[in-house]
């Protein structure tokens, strides 16, 4: 059977012959996964160049050292992570035996076992991490999987495809190409799990496409990541590491910082630090190597309605270079929405492109309930050195994830779950929590050779002593 399938008839019949043959293996051995998880590794070092081409192809301009950085190494350090830990997460892991039983020398423990057959689909930007950071999780814990890459991002797709065909028995792992209703079918299709990323409102559908199997997902979805930034915070070095988060992947990552809380008398003082720091990373946007274009003319013209909504209700914007868009480039400066209108598109939808969104507060607990009436982000980021204050943000607000004095760094913890909550996913991948999510945890109890319940007056015919006992064990200590 071919490794790179095109129609959903082809997923079906490779997701029963990869259960079958789950089925005939047995247990995983650990010598198995890790020769799974170093043919992965393997891959991505043989075939670095090729991807990388075909991101800088997809997006119509990613430098490579950006694509080798985020989606090669990145993928790199989740898949080496797990090869290097799994024998550990893999053990049983003992749990008391209840009373009396524990006595009696009865024994129990927790059974970490592969789920079967799981589906991960990626999106577009960042192609290959979507896929491969939740895959080194599904095969550390010993199940097969079948990847569905964006559409979007088609050359990489296809580079990747014929890597993993060349490499992997399609039983053991393979690829799925096509559109959006290729798409719809993989997530239809009786997974033993399901892992999307992409945006909320594909998620909900995937969730309701999964749940007609009854099949549990993992979603990494987004939403609007907020930024406090605190009155004690360093101001200039706040806007330097905002420019520097902002415009990574062209501001196209669901961790992104969309809006930006500052003190209003620090304002000003913001917005010059922050657009000198742009500029001192991209003096220009246009043909400029360095920055990421936004991926396709869609979303091209999905950011311009943004901006142009923010300005016909009144907001400012700022281009950071100071330079204005080449409408022929996909390349374009970041811009900076200056407190829009609350019902303005910049601030109920997310950004996923160069537009950050600048608002001012006077005091915490407003900021923090106007975070709270809104969907939960999947990031949450905070500046400053009170700590009485970073404690509030961090006991009053729930996020997936949060970094302090900084952005998006969490998820670069492959020793730490990555996940959302509410509105921005569930679930998590990364570390033992991912390898635990593809798991099934499975109770054993071995009991002891010697049964008492007999003599003990515990089974029928109840005598007069067997109700008293119950009833004195029915009490408050």
């Amino acid at each position: 059977m071919n490794a790179n399938l095109r129609s959903i008839d082809e997923v079906g019949e490779l997701l029963a012959a990869q259960r079958q043959a789950f089925d005939r293996e047995g247990a995983v051995s650990l010598e198995t996964r890790k020769r799974r998880l170093q043919a992965v590794i393997d891959l991505l070092v043989a075939e670095q160049g090729p991807l990388v081409e075909a991101m800088d192809a997809d997006f119509g301009g990613r430098h490579p050292g950006y694509g080798l950085m985020t989606d090669i190494l990145g993928a790199l350090a989740s898949l080496k992570h797990a090869r290097e830990h799994f024998e550990g997460w893999m053990q049983r892991d003992p749990r008391p035996a209840f009373a009396p039983y524990d006595q009696l020398g009865a024994e129990a423990w927790v059974q970490y076992q592969p789920k079967g057959s799981v589906g991960i689909i990626g999106t577009w930007n960042a192609p290959l991490f979507t896929l491969l950071s939740p895959l080194a999780g599904v095969l550390a814990a010993g199940n097969r999987a079948i990847l569905k890459p964006s559409e979007v991002t088609a050359n990489t797709a296809s580079v990747l495809a014929a890597a993993i065909g060349e490499r992997f028995d399609p039983l053991e792992l393979a690829v799925v190409t096509g559109g959006v209703e290729v798409g719809q079918g993989f997530a239809s299709q009786p997974f033993d799990h399901l892992v999307f990323t992409g945006s909320t409102a594909i998620g909900r559908d995937v969730m309701r496409r999964a749940a007609e199997n009854l099949v549990p997902v993992t979603l990494e979805l987004g939403g609007k990541s907020p930024v406090i930034v605190g009155r004690s915070a360093d101001i200039a070095d706040a806007a330097r590491r905002l420019a520097i988060a902002k415009l990574t992947n062209g501001g196209q990552i669901c961790v992104s910082p969309d809006l930006v809380y500052v003190p209003v008398e620090h304002k000003q003082a913001f917005i010059e630090a922050f657009r000198a720091a742009v500029t001192a990373l991209y003096p220009s946007a246009n043909g400029n190597p360095d920055l990421v274009a936004v991926v396709n003319e869609r979303h091209l013209q999905r950011i311009d309605r943004y901006l142009a909504d923010a300005v016909e209700q009144g907001a400012e914007v700022l281009c950071c270079p100071g330079e204005a868009p080449v409408a022929s480039s996909r390349k374009r400066p970041l811009s900076l929405v200056v407190n829009p209108p609350l019902h303005s598109r910049v601030m109920e939808e997310e950004l996923f492109g160069p537009i950050m969104v600048l608002l001012t507060y006077s005091d915490l607990p407003s900021v923090v309930a106007e975070i709270n009436a809104r969907p939960r982000p999947l990031a949450l980021y905070y500046f400053g050195q009170n700590p009485a204050e970073q404690d509030y943000v961090l006991s009053h607000t729930l996020s997936g994830g949060v970094t302090i004095n900084d952005a998006m760094l969490h998820p670069a913890m492959h020793d730490a779950p990555f996940g959302g909550v509410g509105a921005s996913g569930m679930g998590h991948y990364h570390g033992r929590e991912g390898f635990c999510q593809f798991s099934h945890a499975r109770t054993v109890f071995k009991a002891p050779a010697y049964d008492p319940r007999g003599e003990w007056g515990m089974l029928p015919p109840y005598g007069e002593q067997f109700l008293m006992a119950m009833q004195a064990q029915v009490n408050a200590d």
